[in-house]
């Protein structure tokens, strides 16, 4: 519990934590006027248009209670970032709501550290927000632009296209299970893969590039096929995904295969590019993942829409289709409301 001389009034806190350290910052063009009046400008460039996201992270729900603020503040903006990559956005700027307990302003300011570090890294400028007394729950929109009609959409997949994803998954699950005590992990181990959980990269260069290449895209924040699944409900498509193609860290592959397919398959918190696009597009695409030094994994394909509902079928290494018993469990994603 803070001190009352840890307390600090709210509109010195927005001053002292945030509207120094965008005005630190250098605006991008686009942004005509940030912090400071009753609503920020925002001026796109001719024949280019906005992309808006908007996430919320709550204390206990998706983050430990007393959770490391640094670590916090970074991952709040990296979320909504990859977003914007996963329509080939390129950030210019956002907003931060933040609801807070107390006002604490060893806290704040570890807040506030962690936020700029990756905002600086990605020249997107704080250019508004609201901050009030409550539940610890932070929601940034953020905004990005791109030019008129190149942003990547769900709706675009077609049969025979690849599914593609970007790095690796299931690292950000395993830090979780071994932080809550499910799986043991070696101290070392754990350093190793505990940043993929807090520290997520937001694949900016990557979602621009696809802009040429790419069908349909999503960022993987609630597990590969649940997420997987938007792309077939809007595309009005099926898909194919063969398990021993996800790409798969050195760490993650110590665990036995249940456990590696479970976590790469539906882990979430990955925050990597799933996409599809033509098979004509593969050398584009590897020459992008050489480029950007990323690894992109060819890990399935889309099929002809058979039934009402879409349908994911899974294969094993052997070429065999699982059975729908087999498959249920890997198709659970993260639900928000879930208990």
């Amino acid at each position: 519990m803070a001190s009352q001389s840890d307390q600090i009034g709210e509109f010195d806190l927005i001053q002292r934590f945030f509207k120094t350290g965008a005005d630190a910052m250098h605006p991008k063009p686009a942004i005509g006027l940030g912090i400071g009046d009753d609503c920020a400008l925002i001026h796109p460039a001719l024949n280019e248009e906005i992309a808006i996201t908007t996430d919320m992270l709550v204390e206990g729900r998706h983050f430990f209670v007393g959770a490391d603020p640094e670590l916090l503040g970074f991952k709040a903006l990296a979320v909504n970032l990859s977003d914007l990559a996963a329509m080939g956005a390129r950030p210019i700027g956002f907003t931060l709501a933040l609801a807070l307990p107390s006002a604490n302003q060893q806290w704040l300011e570890a807040f506030s550290k962690g936020l700029f570090s990756i905002a600086k890294q990605y020249s997107c400028s704080l250019i508004g927000g609201d901050t009030t007394s409550g539940p610890l729950t932070i929601s940034i929109t953020a905004f990005g632009s791109l030019p008129t009609g190149k942003a990547i959409r769900r709706s675009g997949a077609k049969p025979g296209d690849d599914i593609w994803v970007s790095g690796t998954l299931g690292d950000a699950r395993l830090a979780l299970a071994a932080l809550r005590h499910e799986i043991a992990l070696s101290e070392t181990d754990l350093q190793q893969i505990e940043h993929r959980m807090h520290q997520p990269t937001p694949r900016v260069e990557l979602g621009i590039q696809l802009r040429e290449v790419a069908s349909a895209a999503l960022d993987i924040s609630d597990g590969l096929l649940g997420d997987l699944k938007h792309i077939l409900e809007q595309s009005q498509v099926d898909a194919q995904i063969f398990l021993d193609r996800l790409p798969k860290s050195g760490i993650l592959l110590k665990q036995n295969s249940a456990i590696q397919n479970q976590f790469a398959a539906c882990g979430g918190d990955d925050y990597e590019l799933c996409f599809t696009a033509g098979s004509h597009q593969r050398d584009a695409i590897h020459r992008i993942s050489q480029s950007l030094e990323l690894t992109l994994t060819h890990i399935g394909q889309i099929t002809e829409k058979k039934n009402t509902a879409v349908q994911i079928e899974l294969f094993s290494a052997d070429g065999k289709r699982l059975s729908d018993t087999e498959t249920m469990p890997l198709l659970k994603s993260f639900d928000h409301f879930a208990s």
